[in-house]
């Protein structure tokens, strides 16, 4: 009862006339930010957060937490309509979501992703309120052994059950982590992979320099090539039926969006992890417990409630550590974190008691900024259509240009603005040879999180591989990883014992 008289407390607080102002304005500018490439949440509060000293410390989380929230919504709005990931964490929705836009379905794509952002911020938001101390502590007991473990299972949905060819996965994901490595090498310090001493490589390249080349550039050109009819894109509308069609869908899909919520929030708490990971492992498990693994990455809707439901979830996971323990879940809240101390309050266990008015008060702004975060978005899909309804040779051009943008705004460097043109010509070549993408994107994502957690796990048990096996929680998540791994080569000898079973025994499936 007392939780609940504290959540009353902290309705109060949000809808004040000027937090109720800051959510609404927050949530606005968050979904545009989110829907530019290149920009994200994390560009966006940093940018935002020199205005916030102008309203009491309360209000200026409460401004910068409904604009994570709006630009969680927003990146799936030029992932879908362009194929272009606004963010790195909708990265996991262009794979689903634009081939639904190419099929004239965007407003379908858009409804479902609303919706689905809407499910997994109020889980996550559900559990933030009843479980925050005890879920701290669980992310506590994972170490460097937890995360790789965690990491290998990623990589083993994507090549255990893949509908996509083997060989050509696995391939796929290894040139993810190449790239991945690229750069300094963080136990030493001592450059690996810059090709031909280009010094451009030396500060890596950078996830969204290679998705947007992928998605942006390679779609571009893909799509150029195939002379898509302009029509096929512009049948798409808003109306009511494509509404309760969509809700239908979410009825269809709820083991997706059940699970990626979950995983999307339990994802997100992990320390340093954020929602991109999540998104991706959230899309990974949808479609590894699919019944038609195969339509994944056509215009599947499941497809795109996974990553949706995770990167809302994850985003109000990340911000539980870094309220109870101090430690930032995330970028985003990593300047989030820098804003408090500036404000004056001091993250960590006291803060849930000494600050009880600011805690309360920014747990009820989220309720409030997830809802009005799918009203809002929701009203503006027909604008997005809009833009659908554009010749693909006015749409082309403008594509180019935000892929620029995108390439150049993460470090400024031109060198990241070419090795993403490049990156796009491969992708294209890769795609009409049929080399599955989404693997490579979650190896250089993934990447840079399970080298050092592999690393430091193996020098403090020097070198013994034991270590991923005997500790409780990284034990059955390492054997699950292993049993998906091998499932490839398992599956064929079942088929050819099968078949010799059958030969010899013609009656025991039924056969006369």
């Amino acid at each position: 009862m007392d939780i609940i008289a504290l959540l009353l407390d902290g309705f109060v607080i949000a809808f004040q006339p000027l937090n109720l102002l800051v959510i609404i304005v927050g949530v606005i500018v968050g979904l545009f930010i989110g829907a530019m490439p290149g920009l994200g949440s994390v560009n966006g509060v940093a940018i935002l957060l020199p205005m916030t000293f102008l309203v009491p410390p309360a209000s200026a989380i409460i401004f910068l937490a409904a604009l994570y929230y709006g630009a969680m919504y927003g990146g799936a709005i030029s992932s879908i309509m362009l194929g272009i990931p606004g963010a790195s964490t909708a990265v996991a929705t262009t794979f689903d979501g634009r081939p639904l836009a190419l099929k004239g379905k965007a407003d379908k794509a858009l409804i479902t992703a609303a919706m689905a952002s809407f499910i997994g911020g109020t889980i996550s938001i559900l559990l933030f309120t009843g479980f925050a101390p005890m879920l701290a502590n669980i992310a506590l007991d994972f170490g460097d052994q937890e995360i790789f473990a965690l990491m290998l299972l990623a990589f083993a949905t994507f090549v255990g059950l893949s509908g996509d060819d083997i060989p050509k996965t696995i391939f796929s994901i290894c040139i993810g982590l190449v790239f991945s490595a690229v750069g300094l090498d963080i136990m030493s310090g001592e450059p690996r992979l810059v090709f031909f001493d280009i010094i451009g490589f030396m500060h890596g390249i950078n996830f969204l320099v290679l998705a947007i080349g992928i998605y942006g550039i390679g779609e571009m050109m893909w799509t150029i090539e195939s002379n898509r009819e302009d029509s096929a894109m512009s049948k798409a509308v808003i109306s009511m039926s494509g509404i309760m069609d969509s809700i239908r869908d979410m009825g269809r899909t709820w083991f997706s969006w059940t699970i990626g919520s979950l995983l999307g929030f339990f994802v997100g708490i992990l320390p340093a992890a954020g929602a991109t990971p999540g998104s991706l492992m959230a899309y990974g498990v949808a479609k590894m417990t699919s019944k038609d693994p195969d339509n994944f990455g056509k215009g599947e809707v499941a497809g795109v409630v996974a990553p949706e439901s995770a990167n809302n979830a994850a985003s109000t996971g990340s911000l539980l550590p870094m309220l109870t323990l101090g430690i930032p879940g995330s970028p985003t809240t990593a300047i989030l974190l820098g804003g408090m101390v500036i404000w004056g309050l001091t993250p960590g266990p006291l803060l849930f008691v000494e600050e009880k008015e600011f805690v309360w008060g920014l747990i009820g702004s989220l309720y409030v900024a997830n809802f009005f975060a799918v009203l809002i978005n929701l009203a503006f899909i027909p604008v997005f259509l809009w833009v659908l309804k554009m010749p693909f040779t006015i749409l082309a051009p403008i594509i180019f240009v935000l892929c620029l943008v995108g390439g150049y705004s993460p470090t400024q460097d031109m060198h990241d603005v070419w090795l993403m043109l490049i990156f796009g010509v491969g992708a294209y070549l890769l795609r009409k040879l049929d080399y599955p993408l989404a693997p490579a994107v979650l190896a250089i994502v993934l990447g840079p999180i399970a080298e050092p957690a592999l690393r430091q796990s193996l020098l403090i048990s020097n070198g013994e591989f034991s270590v991923f096996f005997t500790r409780p929680i990284s034990g059955p998540i390492t054997i699950i990883a292993i049993i998906l791994l091998i499932l490839p080569a398992v599956k064929p000898l079942k088929g050819v014992f099968s078949q010799e079973l059958t030969a010899k025994h013609p009656n025991i499936l039924g056969l006369t």
